[in-house]
């Protein structure tokens, strides 16, 4: 089934939330996210190609090495980012996306619109910082 959307379109608080349309924002939304850090993967992978050469003055292969570092840890980072997409992706399937997985309420759009991976609405996400925090602190 294909959903017409406008290039304008935004979701709304006064429509159904997660009808149709809405699921369709987020999903498209949530693929060219996906599209755009594996792009950039890519890149980096032939950067880090195009780099491999051996550098004679130990500085500059010091630097060279702390900002090969750098760039892994990067995408280690957006390689967990994708999980987290594709995690929402089944929500969205599954009819369970846009909703806090500690309280069942709908999360809110502007929540959603910001960062399309949220699993927690605001206030769920705050109590679990919260608690993070207490335990950090022991």
């Amino acid at each position: 089934m294909s959903i017409d959307l406008a290039d304008d379109y935004r979701p709304t608080e006064d429509e159904p939330f997660m009808n149709d349309r809405q699921r369709e924002y987020f999903r498209r939304k949530l693929l060219a996210w996906k599209e755009e850090i594996l792009k950039e993967s890519k890149e980096t992978l032939q950067h880090l190609q195009d780099d491999n050469i051996n550098l004679p003055d130990i500085a500059d292969r010091a630097s060279s090495e702390t900002d090969r570092a750098i760039e892994l840890r990067a995408r280690d980072r957006q390689r967990k980012l994708i999980s987290k997409i594709d995690a929402a992706m089944k929500r969205i399937d599954d009819g369970s996306y846009g909703y806090c997985e500690e309280t069942g309420e709908p999360i809110s759009l502007k929540r959603l619109d910001a960062r399309p991976i949220a699993t927690l609405s605001i206030e769920a996400q705050e109590r679990h910082e919260r608690r993070e925090r207490v335990y950090r602190d022991d």
